[in-house]
Order: structure tokens, then C-alpha cells, then sequence
């Protein structure tokens, strides 16, 4: 299958520099939200995020963009076609774990993971599949869950906590952290019922590492639990990362329909006054439907102190 799909980081002198190559070549630019530049020749389209900086690559032509192009000119080293022998892990059987939600005052903890091996983890890559947080798109990461979930081979588990649930849950854990470990705890106990010869279990991590061992172990799971930050450049968590996005921005979609009132992401000002115009039309009990009410948020909603806790993601 060939690529049509790659990202890569780059540094401010290297986005300097591409832009100068693709100006050179005759590339089109035009401007695209949270980029530095975009620019597009035939089918090919060469977007260059603020964030990072880094250079996401689509269209037909992105292999030899990449080999001819991006690693000779720019990166100065070739990686494309050397990523198994770069990075063995990846490609080696293992379950990549993430979660969504997290910080948003709105909807659902969502916590998802996936079984990949070396030819699962081939597909992937070849559908373009990266960090849902660089996929700005609710379309592109509804397309992306739905390539992800067609790949042969492949394993999935998603746990979703409604809002009602997680807040019964986290009064009962008392902490973030327990709660997320728990719910990773499941997402890996569910995948080891379908792969139970997989070796290792990936998670990006979010605590302490024996907060995760600790819930994996009350799951009876025994399996090497590997925890790192960033863990989303790893195939099997970034594509976790986005089947957990797409439940999620689902929920907010579906919810927000429903109670006639957009639902924002995050915590923010626009937030505080969407909770606001949800409380006056449908009352302040049923704000935990929809809501984590242990953020912040919620004492700016109500006023009152004792309706939310100090923790706010």
C-alpha cells in the first residue's frame, strides 16, 4: 500500500528552509489555520504546523516527496523505508493505549486501545494514522477510525464514562489519576482476552508509573507495562489516541444536538457560558449529566464552592 500520509518534525531553520524548496518548485501556498504556510502542486499538499514546528505531508506523490525531497534537502538523513529497523518496538506485537477528555469540562472520559504487530502497524502508517491531537478535523478523525478499524489483524477496545459515571467514579477513586488508570487498566484487560499471546502494553503516561501497575494488577493481567510521555509517536497509541477522539467528539455532537446548546471543548470562558445556558434551561441537577463537576468550572457555573473540587484536569 503505498504512502499517502506522513508527518515529521521539523526545526524553525528547517520550515525556513522547505518553504524556500517548495517556492523553488512552484508550489502554490495558500493559508490554512494553525500553519506557518501550506502548499499544494498537483495532489500533493505540504502543510507546515506552528506547533512543533512540524510538516505534515499528503497525496499520492508523498513517497517520493519524502525520499526526494523532505529527508535529502531538509532532515538531511533518510528514515522512509528504514522505520522497522529504526524502531523495532513499534513494529513489534504490543497494545498502544490513550485516553480523550481528559481536560475537557464536557463529555465523556474516553479511554481506547489497539493490538498491532508489524504488518497491522504497516497499514496504519500507510493510512496516514497519527496523534489525534495534531487532526484539528472531527471529519479527518472519523475517516481515520474507520481506516483504523479495517485494517486486518487488528484489536480495539474502547471504554467510554459518560459524565453521570465518572462522576460517581471519581468520588469514589478520589483521584484523576486512579480513575484514567483504572479505565486503562480495562482497555488492556479487554485486549489481552482477544490477543492473550501479546507481550507488552504501551500507554502514554499520565501518573506516577506504579499508579497503572497498580490498577493492571487488580485486572489479574500480567504483561509488560511500558509508560512513557509522547507515547502518541508510537503507531498502536496514536491510533488509539484517535478512536478515543472520535467516541468522544461523537458524544459532544450527539449531546449537543439534543440539549440544543453547543458543548465547547476545554475549560474555558466559552465554556463557563455554554454550562451557564445549559444549567438555565434544564436546571442545575442535570449539569452532571453532561459535565466532570469536580473541575473548576463548575464553581463558576454555580457559585458555590462546595459543588466542585480543586481538580481540574
Amino acid at each position: 500500500m503505498a504512502l499517502t500520509s506522513h508527518t515529521a518534525p521539523l526545526t524553525a531553520a528547517q520550515a525556513s528552509r522547505l518553504r524556500e524548496v517548495l517556492e523553488e518548485r512552484g508550489y502554490e501556498f495558500e493559508t490554512k489555520p494553525y500553519t506557518l504556510y501550506a502548499a499544494k502542486k498537483g495532489k500533493l499538499n505540504v502543510s507546515v504546523y506552528e506547533k512543533g514546528p512540524k510538516v505534515l505531508v499528503q497525496g499520492k506523490e508523498t513517497e517520493d516527496f519524502i525520499r526526494f525531497i523532505l529527508e535529502p534537502e531538509i532532515l538531511g538523513e533518510a528514515k522512509l523505508g528504514y522505520e522497522e529497523e529504526l524502531d523495532p518496538e513499534m513494529f513489534a506485537p504490543h497494545f498502544g493505549i490513550d485516553e480523550s477528555g481528559k481536560g475537557d469540562y464536557f463529555g465523556p472520559l474516553v479511554i481506547a486501545g489497539v493490538y498491532t504487530d508489524a504488518p497491522v502497524a504497516r497499514a496504519l502508517r500507510a493510512a496516514g494514522v497519527m496523534d489525534s491531537k495534531r487532526i484539528a478535523s472531527s471529519k479527518r478523525i472519523r475517516d481515520l477510525a474507520a481506516k483504523i478499524r479495517e485494517v486486518p489483524g487488528i484489536a480495539i477496545s474502547v471504554v467510554a464514562i459518560g459524565p453521570e459515571r465518572y462522576n460517581e467514579m471519581f468520588s469514589s477513586f478520589g483521584n484523576l489519576n486512579r480513575l484514567l488508570a483504572w479505565g486503562h487498566a480495562r482497555v488492556i484487560a479487554n485486549l489481552a482476552e482477544q490477543r492473550p499471546s501479546c507481550p507488552r502494553a504501551l500507554s502514554d503516561q499520565f501518573a506516577r508509573p506504579d499508579v497503572l501497575a497498580r490498577a493492571l494488577k487488580a485486572q489479574k493481567v500480567e504483561i509488560q507495562l511500558d509508560q512513557r510521555t509522547k507515547g502518541e509517536s508510537d503507531i498502536a497509541v496514536a491510533a488509539a489516541s484517535i478512536l478515543a477522539r472520535e467516541r468522544f467528539v461523537d458524544w459532544m455532537d450527539k449531546t449537543s444536538t439534543a440539549g440544543g446548546i453547543i458543548l465547547p471543548l476545554g475549560a474555558s470562558a466559552a465554556v463557563i457560558d455554554a454550562a451557564r445556558q445549559f444549567t438555565a434551561k434544564h436546571g442545575i441537577d442535570a449539569l452532571g449529566k453532561v459535565a466532570k463537576l469536580h473541575f473548576k468550572t463548575t464553581t463558576a457555573v454555580t457559585g458555590d464552592s462546595n459543588t466542585s473540587g480543586t481538580d481540574s484536569a
